[in-house]
């Protein structure tokens, strides 16, 4: 037989369970940013503790009137989606902001399989499930609308007073709201999930077509455009890592290594930001799409995703590459340069423009991005729940990774080397980088304003073929140098050329 309980009550119970069982990293936050030493400080804390109990009180009252059972089913799936959201908060640190849920969002069976674990399903049994039962448990007496009404005023002064009593505290709050948004549960993932559809809705808008361009010459020319994934180059020897993860880069001849910073710390924005020809904000042709409606033969080759709308011809996923692929590398990301060359040879076209996109260092499971060969830097992690392993466990399994990068582009440079009658070049840029424990923190997604170097900081490295163009000393370096700087190496004319934007003088 199922207890009765009134309204009020019941929104008040579930909101006690939300505060107990989700808010921890919440006022975790709170607790290592504040000054709970002082009057204000204790101020401020109390105040957050009652407003996350009366606030979500409140919410849970309205919509529990209005849904009624509805509104039950409603509560027990936020449980279930906050039980999993604190799990990987604790777990990797993250702070659930409207990119993270674009990268929940943007995540393929393959990389969101390799998340599972027995802590993620404790937290779903117990965070999620057992709480999510007992909502079932109790009877709900609504009350009459003019109480209902008269309760949901009252809230609502009692909620304006305690913002108005915590004045002090604003300037804080408004230092810290991105951080705070992302923490508090449920709302930070049901408002960002709204922010995100938002967000996509606009980009889903007709491309802006940019100014018609032109060939300038004949020359046969291939740029190769080298996504990495993940990768910091604090972690590359050539930017003076300790360990040797770049043995094979470090002996080639007129190689060029940049510092450079992403302008975003997830894949979708990291390659919006290196395929646009500068930061409007608005849908405009990205590099593919603009050269291949130009004349040039374009190639996309990936093993990722997350690639804004690529409107060419040749456009190769991980399943179509897989078709004529046999060896070990096909397993890896080195199944991007099967073929290469070859088709490369068999185009009609004298410009060329080839974009792989790899997966190399993206994890929590790096020790399965390489080949064994590749397994130098020991002993690894080899748990999804990277807090479990020491934090030299987990940066050899990422040194591995870039130990195979190294290879990859050697390899990839080897290959163009071989193509004499075409002037080549070979530029490698990271999406973003990669926190692997610092502070704390793992992997990425922190909004940039508030990431640390780790996941900000990336490799930006170009090889050309002997006789091509010389690259400029002494300017600085971003994702935003990649559009112009295809277009000067492939003698592209267009209207929006910037060429103080090109690396190549």
């Amino acid at each position: 037989m199922l207890k009765q309980l009134k309204l009020k009550y019941y929104a008040i119970l579930v909101s006690l369970v939300n505060l107990v069982f989700y808010q921890y990293p919440f006022f975790k936050f709170v607790l290592a940013t504040s000054n709970t030493k002082s009057v204000s400080g204790v101020l401020l804390l109390l105040s957050l503790i009652i407003a996350a109990i009366v606030l979500n009180a409140f919410v849970f009252y309205i919509g529990l009137y209005l849904l009624r059972t509805v509104g039950k089913w409603l509560i027990a799936i936020f449980f279930n989606i906050s039980a999993i959201a604190v799990y990987f908060i604790n777990t990797y640190g993250i702070i659930i902001d409207r990119s993270m849920i674009g990268n929940v969002f943007n995540t393929n069976y393959e990389e969101s399989s390799s998340f599972l674990s027995f802590g993620l399903l404790l937290y779903i049994l117990f965070l999620g499930l057992l709480p999510s039962f007992f909502l079932f448990k109790f009877e709900i007496i609504r009350p009459q609308l003019k109480r209902f009404l008269i309760s949901t005023g009252l809230t609502l002064l009692f909620l304006g007073i305690l913002v108005f009593v915590n004045s002090s505290n604003w300037l804080w709050i408004d230092k810290n709201s991105k951080t705070l948004g992302g923490l508090v549960m449920p709302w930070s993932y049901v408002v960002n999930t709204s922010r995100y559809y938002n967000h996509i809705n606009k980009k889903n808008k007709k491309q802006i077509l940019l100014p018609e361009a032109t060939i300038a010459n004949n020359q046969k020319s291939v740029a190769v455009l080298v996504i990495g994934e993940s990768a910091r180059s604090g972690n590359f020897s050539l930017y003076g890592y300790e360990k040797n993860t770049n043995p094979l880069l470090s002996q080639i001849e007129d190689l060029k290594y940049f510092d450079a910073e992403s302008c975003a710390t997830y894949t979708t924005a990291g390659l919006q930001c290196i395929l646009e020809h500068q930061d409007t904000g608005k849908l405009y042709e990205i590099l593919p799409n603009y050269l291949y409606r130009n004349g040039v033969d374009v190639i996309w080759k990936t093993t990722n995703w997350g690639e804004p709308k690529v409107i060419i011809e040749n456009f190769q996923n991980k399943e179509m590459l897989r078709e004529n692929c046999k060896g070990t590398d096909c397993d890896y990301d080195g199944i991007l340069l099967n073929g290469l060359k070859e088709e490369i040879l068999a185009s009609k076209k004298n410009k060329i423009l080839i974009v792989l996109h790899t997966s190399t260092s993206h994890g929590p499971t790096y020790y399965k991005k390489y080949p064994k060969q590749f397994e130098q830097f020991t002993p690894v992690c080899k748990s999804v729940e990277l807090a479990d392993c020491t934090q030299q466990e987990l940066i050899n399994a990422y040194d591995n990774t870039i130990l195979y990068t190294d290879y990859l582009v050697t390899n990839l440079i080897e290959n163009l080397k071989e193509l004499s009658a075409y002037k080549t070049s070979m530029i490698y840029i990271s999406d973003h980088g990669e926190s692997l424990g610092e502070k704390g923190l793992y992997m990425h997604g922190i909004p940039s304003s508030l990431a640390p170097k780790e996941q900000l900081e990336i490799p930006f490295i170009v090889w050309t073929s002997e006789g091509s163009e010389i690259i400029k000393e002494n300017q600085d370096h971003s994702q935003q140098n990649i559009f112009h700087s295809v277009l000067d190496f492939l003698a592209i004319e267009s209207p929006i050329y910037d060429e103080d934007m090109s690396i190549f003088k």
